[in-house]
């Protein structure tokens, strides 16, 4: 099949200009499987406090839960006019894609590999969430998808004091936040001084296992060598937001840990990372 219709691609709204600011990470992966797709869409902006009621209004339920067992409201969606398909779960997301346009753009998302990385135990997540719902279709990716956002996660409080809000919803974001992680105060989110260089250096040997398997195939940039699959767009995802977000001297110590893998690969994804 393919697509003359423009698919809807509902976003998360930064500070203006959203199109430079836009940095949450699934929302990334499934822009990044569009333009990899080769897909027209167009990008709906949503105001983080008013993904609730569209997600309500689209009748698409939460996918996830928070701790305490209340709905987790969060994008992506996507809306494609050519099936009347609604899907609102970035990795659901990437499974359409394929299934209805299997030989788009740069073609197969999900071919077979090994994508043996799993985090560290012991470490928390700074807003814990329900496991994922779904079967085992593509579990090797599924598994994969569900370790590098742990592992990202457990660190993205070095991300949180220079997210780009925007001014006219950043009282109720920031409120967002502080009840979604329990905390009393925005103020607490601060990372500074010794306490973030621990983190930093719990980040860095983090992602050392996972840099072991870009290492695998010296021809690069990608897990598969030159040819890129949705394992190499979760990992860009997550560090698209990570470009943005953290202060420009930590961003480029990022991009240069274990042999410059992680810089490699955000370069290389930039075909894939016009936001229309």
């Amino acid at each position: 099949m393919s697509s003359s219709l423009p698919i809807t691609f509902y976003d998360i709204a930064q500070a203006p200009p959203v199109e430079k600011t836009c940095c949450s990470p699934n929302p990334w992966k499934t822009r990044l499987a569009l333009n990899f797709k080769n897909l027209p869409y167009t990008t709906t902006w949503v105001p983080l406090p008013d993904i609730p009621k569209v997600r309500t209004s689209l009748q698409i339920p939460a996918c996830r839960k928070f701790q305490d067992g209340a709905d987790f409201f969060t994008l992506p969606i996507i809306q494609d006019p050519t099936t009347d398909a609604l899907v609102g779960d970035s990795f659901d997301i990437a499974i359409y894609l394929q299934k209805t346009y299997p030989a788009s753009g740069g073609g197969d998302l999900f071919p077979p590999q090994t994508l043996d990385f799993a985090l560290t135990p012991n470490l928390a997540i700074l807003v814990p969430l329900s496991e994922r719902r779904g079967g085992p279709e593509f579990a090797e990716y599924a598994n994969f998808n569900a370790n590098v956002d742990a592992a990202f996660s457990v660190h993205v409080q070095l991300t949180v004091q220079e997210f780009p809000l925007d001014p006219a919803t950043a009282e109720a974001t920031k409120a967002e936040f502080v009840r979604r992680a329990g905390v009393s105060s925005w103020d607490d989110f601060a990372l500074v001084g010794e306490a973030r260089e621990k983190t930093k250096d719990s980040f860095r040997d983090t992602l050392g296992g996972l840099a072991k398997l870009f290492l695998r195939d010296a021809s690069g940039p990608f897990l598969l060598g030159a040819r890129a699959s949705y394992a190499d767009l979760i990992v860009g995802a997550w560090l698209r937001m990570m470009c943005v977000t953290l202060p420009n001297s930590e961003w480029e110590e990022l991009r240069g840990w274990h042999e410059g893998v992680f810089g490699q690969l955000h370069d290389a994804l930039g075909v894939y990372a016009q936001v229309k």
